[in-house]
């Protein structure tokens, strides 16, 4: 299966790769996809988290409305954003 890498810099940078660690290219590609892949995997990645925030967002959902102002009424600012 083929991986066409149209970014100068991106090609740049995996030939530098393979170069300074001695591997092909593909092997070095792969090994750093592998590394990161791994990286991402440990820490959760962007998505848990996502869906974490928006767990919490449903669950503040639930809460009963206890003041019906709006949020400039609030915090004490007219519409021109200068305190009341």
């Amino acid at each position: 299966m083929a991986l066409s890498i149209k970014d100068e810099e991106t090609d740049r940078l995996a030939r530098a790769l393979a170069a300074a660690t001695g591997e092909s290219l593909t092997e070095a590609i792969r090994r750093a996809l592998e590394e990161r892949l791994a990286r991402e995997t440990r820490r959760g990645g962007a998505y848990p988290l996502a869906a974490r925030v928006r767990r919490v967002q449903e669950r503040m959902r639930e809460f009963p409305v206890l003041d019906v102002r709006s949020d400039e009424e609030l915090l004490g600012y007219d519409e021109h954003g200068l305190p009341r």
